[in-house]
This record gives structure tokens, C-alpha cells and sequence, in this order.
């Protein structure tokens, strides 16, 4: 669904990614772990058209959107969930909502998908009229993958859902994402809690120093000696993604 080639590219004279590959199948969430300044986040600006990419492709379903803007990448069914708070505090959910498909050509359309994430997210209707600031963490994370569904997405980015979150707002924010890939939705993640990332997630990849170091199961990610020395704070036994499904 998604296929990273040889990716370099950075921050003007900066190269931060030295040739990162991967592919990820649709219909599945792939979670990406790695130390600080690995490259992780540059990778999604990369794939949404937010940095300069000096060589190497991306492609999507097949066809090549290298150096595309993010414009191009949502009308490719990309959508991009950035680190941290991205809504507006002061302004209902529903006008939050209405936010997320400003972009749109069709605001008829927007409307009825807005009615369509409000089904997937019960809590967004019954507090449509409140302001986003009044939501808890783990709603207002809620409130941004629904933003980033309005558009009808097949691949979403979202980088660091569980910043800030308490374990137990995380492992609902976790359900959601599980929850949409299960309706088909393909899920790229970004994730410093890497263990719980990876124990819901199908596949994992571990970036180092701006390369693609493994691309594996993430059952097999989650017991590999090496990963759990360096990310997982030691051994990991009998963790498997399956019990997410």
C-alpha cells in the first residue's frame, strides 16, 4: 500500500534520512520505534510533502507521489496527524470537525462524512457543542483521528498518540486506531512507548540513524533480543499483536 525506496532527504543542507526502505500492506497498522533523532517524524514529512527529499521514491498503491505537496497527498487518501495538540481549544467539536474538511471541493460531502465519524465516535456527537478545550486528553486525541478521517482516508500518519496520555487514555486511543484498521484503514505510527505500541500493531520497523535497521512482524520485533535491549527495556515474553485483534 505504501513503499518507502531508498528515501534521503532533510532540512537544507541537512541529510536526515540516508536511505530509508520499507513497504507497509494496506489494511494493517505498522508501528515505527527508533532513539531520538532517528529520522522517524522527517519520515512522515517526508511521505506528506513537507521536506525536501533528495533522492529515492514513495509510492503509494503503486504509483510514484515522490516530492507530491500535501494537497496531492490527501486527494491520494493520505492524511497526517502531527505530534502533539493540533485542534483548536476554544472551539466546539463540531467546529473542530468542520476544520478537518476546510480543504474539501465538496462541503456537502464534508458535512455527511462528519455524520459518519460522529457514528465512529459516539463521544464526539454527545459533546458536539463543547469546546475542545473541556474534552480529556484522550478525547482530544480522539477528536484529531476523527479530523484526520473526514477526508476518507486510506493511509493515516499519526505521530506520538500517546504524548502526554495517562496508560489509560493511552490504551483507548490505541482501540481506536485498532478499531479503524479493522475497517480497512492502513495506520503508520510513530511511537516512543514502543512495547505497547508494538504489542497492537501487525508490523514494526526500527529506524537508526536515518536507515531502515529491521522491518518484521511485530510479534517478532516485540522477542527479538536486540530490540528489547535497546527500546523495550529488556526482554519481552510472549507479547503478541494478536491479542489486539
Amino acid at each position: 500500500m505504501l513503499e518507502l525506496r531508498n528515501l534521503v532527504g532533510g532540512y537544507g543542507k541537512i541529510t536526515i534520512l540516508n536511505g530509508v526502505s520499507f513497504s507497509i500492506p494496506k489494511g494493517t497498522i505498522t508501528t515505527m520505534i527508533g532513539p531520538n533523532g532517528a529520522g522517524k517524524s522527517t519520515v512522515f514529512k517526508a511521505i506528506f510533502g513537507l521536506l525536501k527529499i533528495e533522492s529515492g521514491n514513495v509510492l503509494i498503491d503503486g504509483q510514484d507521489v515522490t516530492r507530491q505537496t500535501p494537497r496531492q497527498m490527501i486527494a491520494h487518501g493520505v492524511t497526517y496527524v502531527p505530534q502533539g495538540r493540533n485542534i483548536v481549544p476554544q472551539l466546539s467539536v463540531y467546529h473542530n470537525l468542520e476544520l478537518g474538511g476546510v480543504t474539501a471541493p465538496d462541503q456537502d460531502k464534508v458535512k455527511q462524512r462528519i455524520e459518519t465519524v460522529m457514528d465512529q465516535f459516539p463521544m464526539l456527537r454527545e459533546f458536539r457543542n463543547r469546546k475542545a478545550v473541556e474534552l480529556s486528553g484522550g478525547q482530544q486525541k480522539q477528536l484529531e483521528v476523527a479530523r484526520a478521517l473526514l477526508l476518507d482516508p486510506k493511509l493515516i500518519l499519526i505521530d506520538e498518540p500517546s504524548i502526554g496520555l495517562s496508560p489509560v487514555l493511552v490504551q483507548e486511543v490505541f482501540k481506536t486506531l485498532i478499531r479503524l484498521r479493522d475497517q480497512g484503514v492502513t495506520i503508520l505510527m510513530v511511537e516512543q512507548n514502543a512495547k505497547a505500541a508494538l504489542a497492537m500493531s501487525d508490523y514494526g520497523i526500527v529506524l537508526e540513524l536515518g536507515q531502515t535497521r529491521m522491518h518484521d512482524k511485530a510479534s517478532n520485533l516485540l522477542v527479538d533480543p536486540r530490540v528489547g535491549q535497546l527500546f523495550l527495556g529488556g526482554h519481552v515474553e510472549e507479547a503478541s499483536p494478536a491479542d489486539a485483534h
